[in-house]
């Protein structure tokens, strides 16, 4: 699945881009990203699926946030989610809160997955998106990402081809 997203820095570290922030996701977070998930995609992840990310070693799970004011934390505005191994990744998800889009910062958020990637040792990024969803693949054309192959009938709700795309990193 792909929404919209951006950034960059090593993980954990955290990159700050005028309010907005990109930091390793906690258990506090799910709420919010779960609330982009279920208005970004027909057929949403679930908090548990979400919950279980949290911490995992081999996953870059990391939210972009804003602080809400003193003392009151933070509202989660964007995520990706990065499955790496064996010098390979899988961008499995990433979303941008409706709110917030339109401003770059899906194209930060992509841009940290990407360098979290080579962080971790990947040499070949996957993803796959919907046929129809033309911004997300302009997004990911215009960051060197290739088409690579299909899944026919990837989606649900509406039953949709899934273009594979791959981007070779440094």
């Amino acid at each position: 699945q792909v929404g919209a997203g951006a950034r960059t820095a090593a993980r954990g570290a955290g990159m700050t881009e005028g309010a907005v922030t990109v930091r390793a996701a906690t258990l506090a977070d799910v709420e919010g990203v779960v609330a982009i998930e279920r208005a970004a995609f027909s057929d949403p992840w679930t908090a548990k699926s979400f919950r279980e990310l949290v911490g995992r070693p081999e996953v870059l799970f990391d939210v972009a946030v804003r602080p809400l004011g003193e003392g009151e934390g933070d509202e989660v505005i964007g995520f990706v989610i990065v499955y790496t191994v064996a010098g390979e990744g899988d961008l499995a998800n990433l979303a941008i809160a409706a709110s917030a889009r339109g401003h770059g910062e899906g194209r930060r958020l992509l841009r940290h997955a990407i360098q979290g990637a080579v962080a971790r040792g990947v040499q070949l990024l996957f993803l796959e998106v919907r046929e129809s969803n033309e911004a997300a693949r302009a997004l990911y054309d215009s960051e060197g990402f290739m088409e690579v192959g299909r899944r026919a009938k990837y989606y649900v709700r509406p039953a949709e081809d899934a273009l594979i795309l791959r981007k070779e990193l440094p």
